[in-house]
């Protein structure tokens, strides 16, 4: 790919995460730990973190709680240049509640992010010059969801038009938007899409797809020119533990990669571990060009995700190479870094 300022820009709502401690509940808890979240920023915090240089499209209430989310998107290397804010009366910024689970009681997530500030982004508060500044341009199903969907889709067509290589994950929400509403409205984008991100339940339920996953998988590339189509495959054993790989199909070499699941993956917490493959995937294609080495990356770095609290990944390019060398090592490995 060309070189450029950026090698991944991605668009999308940055939110404010409260939860309450561990395995306490929002219904009787009294105290909640604030922390910055939201899909495209997890991506792009993962790439960055891995060593590749990104930023993020999005609009902040010009408060205290967008200080103290701009101050964590550059404490992970992302750049806020494209960043815009709004000052007035009703700027806010959207809140999620996450309650963590214990089998058998499941995780919870509780939404409070109607008319954030981030719905009244303009394609007029993207400087012009983004859209020729990066390598790659990533969003996701969940701005298209929300009310920043009409400028997200016309960001998406101007970095494309621009010669931009495009990601896109479905990362469907069901308390977001109905599944016929999803399907029409991503269908118009896939023609533009490079890099696909589906669940298999996705492509059943929403796509009506049918066979095998292989089957699935290359349908997107022969109905929509998609070049890779990435896929993960996660066994929740119970809310603590999980096994996690993923199949990447490549319409070029029209090969399929996968490879033997992470196992037992201590889970801490899950909330991210999809945005940290889709990281660890993306960096691989960006810095490699190569789809196998992309899923090994994505794989990694989603299960390491699972054992660190909150949205945003922690691990950089020497931890994670280190993960991969060690699932795949024949022989006995060091059961502590030092």
């Amino acid at each position: 790919m060309e070189k450029k300022a950026f090698d991944l820009i991605t668009f999308g709502e940055i939110m404010l995460r409260l939860s309450p401690p561990r395995h306490a509940r929002i219904v009787d808890g009294d105290v909640f730990e604030k922390r910055a979240g939201g899909a495209e920023l997890n991506v792009a915090s993962g790439v960055a973190l891995l060593g590749l240089r990104t930023g993020i499209i999005s609009r902040l209430p010009q408060n205290e709680l967008g200080t103290f989310i701009k101050n964590r998107i550059r404490f992970v290397g992302v750049s806020d240049d494209f960043l815009s804010y709004d000052d007035s009366p009703s700027a806010r910024l959207g809140i999620y509640y996450y309650e963590m689970g214990a089998a058998p009681r499941k995780p919870t997530i509780v939404y409070d992010r109607y008319n954030a500030s981030v719905c009244g982004l303009t394609l007029a508060d993207i400087p012009e010059e983004a859209f020729t500044s990066a390598r790659m341009f990533h969003t996701s199903g969940i701005s298209l969801a929300l009310g920043t969907r009409d400028v997200a889709i016309e960001t998406l067509k101007k970095f494309k038009e621009h010669g931009t290589k495009i990601s896109f994950d479905v990362n469907y929400r069901a308390n977001l938007w109905g599944e016929d509403e999803a399907r029409e409205t991503i269908q118009k984008i896939l023609p533009l899409v490079d890099v696909l991100f589906i669940s298999e339940e996705t492509s059943r339920r929403m796509f009506h797809k049918t066979g095998d996953l292989h089957s699935i998988m290359k349908s997107y590339a022969d109905e929509y020119g998609v070049s890779i189509v990435a896929t993960t495959q996660r066994t929740v054993i119970s809310p603590r533990k999980h096994d996690f790989t993923s199949v990447i199909y490549s319409a070029k070499e029209d090969q399929f990669y996968t490879e033997a699941p992470y196992t037992n993956i201590d889970v801490i917490d899950r909330i991210g571990s999809g945005d940290a493959y889709v990281a660890g995937v993306l960096f691989g294609l960006l810095k490699y060009d190569d789809p196998h080495k992309a899923m090994q990356f994505g794989n990694a770095t989603s299960s390491v995700k699972n054992t660190v609290p909150g949205d945003l990944p922690s691990s950089d390019f020497k931890e994670i190479d280190r993960i991969i060398r060690e699932h795949n090592a024949t022989g006995p490995v060091s059961e502590m870094n030092r």
